[in-house]
């Protein structure tokens, strides 16, 4: 292999290799991409301290800036590359009114803001102390973006992440149900507080809140973080995983939720449309691999309605840094796959609903960009 000579003007950490200003290191071999060496996949934090994190920049040169994020598994990824910053870092909480920076119109959230943002001037340079939210637990998704200049041409950015779970280290001293008591669904037809009309088939979720020793409430409604959920009645209430829930009949029942020993009961009535509905079916297509630079087209034409009725289709972003979709309420949405330095994976959600209101259960995709 040829080999290459460096010379930098800071410290810098290369894997096992080490350089000072003014000393130039020679080596061999084909240097890593962009990746976070620390904390590592799988890792399990504590909410509210502060972990180390690191970087290593591989074969970037021109790298800026990197800006770290936080957030739940399964949260719709909200950064836009290159997207201009404001606001304070929002090192506290990670709830969304605290969090993420709203739209001044519509209040819907547009950009995380990074939990932590490092130059070259840190130590280790590009990392340091990062702040976890005080408020998270269970699994949490860390995403590294790195600014990379391009001089006159502009710059250019590349991501990893790592996924970690993050506990809290005071015990649990109550859980309940963030919601109206009793809850009723379906109400004859009025709009419920999820922003949809009951029906039968329609998938929910219900915010579940524990309250810590600590003094700090944090949301419980993931499995993630340790709740379960059951059903007095599963031809009325139906549990779904991923702490779903789908209105499968008319009558009184209650849900019941258990974290760390604590329970919680919410009464629930259901008063829909009896008219007989099956749930559809989401399919979001066959993973696939492509180069960077090209346009992809997402599928989700082999999703069905078992009655063979319209179908109206929610796409969004689970994973990777994100990218600009275009007709995300369409079958077949689109994006260009953004400059990666080694192969990313960027994972995309599909939900649809029929005309009557059922929902599907989600149904994913990964697509993989290389460079």
């Amino acid at each position: 292999m040829p080999t290459r000579i460096i010379k930098f003007s800071h410290w810098f950490n290369f894997g096992r290799y080490l350089c000072a200003a003014g000393i130039v290191l020679l080596f061999s071999g084909q240097a890593q991409a962009f990746r976070i060496v620390a904390p590592a996949d799988g890792t399990t934090l504590t909410s509210g301290r502060s972990v180390p994190v690191e970087v290593e920049a591989g074969r970037e040169a021109g790298l800026v800036e990197v800006r770290y994020y936080w957030y739940p598994e399964q949260t719709e990824s909200l950064v836009e590359q290159g997207a201009d910053r404001t606001g304070p870092a929002a090192q506290g909480s990670m709830s969304t009114e605290k969090y993420w920076q709203k739209d001044s119109i519509t209040g819907a959230p547009v950009v995380a803001l990074p939990a932590l943002t490092s130059t070259v001037d840190r130590q280790p340079p590009y990392g340091g102390a990062l702040p976890i939210p005080s408020d998270a637990i269970g699994r949490m998704r860390l995403l590294a973006i790195a600014d990379i200049s391009q001089g006159r041409l502009g710059r250019k950015t590349v991501f990893d992440e790592v996924l970690v779970t993050v506990q809290p280290a005071s015990d649990l001293v109550s859980i309940d149900f963030e919601t109206e008591k009793p809850l009723q669904l379906g109400r004859t037809g009025q709009s419920s507080a999820y922003g949809h009309v009951d029906s039968l088939g329609k998938i929910f979720e219900l915010p579940v809140v524990g309250e810590f020793a600590d003094g700090i409430s944090r949301p419980l409604s993931s499995p993630s973080t340790g709740t379960s959920y059951s059903s007095g009645d599963n031809h009325i209430i139906k549990i779904l995983p991923d702490g779903l829930l789908q209105i499968v009949g008319n009558g009184k029942t209650s849900l019941t939720v258990t974290n760390r020993g604590k329970q919680a009961t919410l009464d629930v009535r259901v008063e829909v449309n009896s008219e007989p509905n099956e749930p559809p079916v989401a399919n979001a297509g066959a993973a696939k691999t492509v180069k960077a630079g090209t346009k992809v087209r997402l599928s989700g034409l082999q999703s069905r309605d078992p009655e063979g009725e319209a179908l109206f289709y929610a796409w969004s972003q689970v994973r990777g840094s994100k990218v600009a979709m275009l007709d995300v309420n369409m079958p077949e949405p689109s994006f260009t796959a953004p400059y990666v330095s080694e192969q990313r994976t960027f994972r995309f959600k599909l939900r649809v609903t029929d005309k009557k209101g059922a929902d599907s259960v989600p149904a994913y995709v990964d697509i993989t960009v290389e460079p």
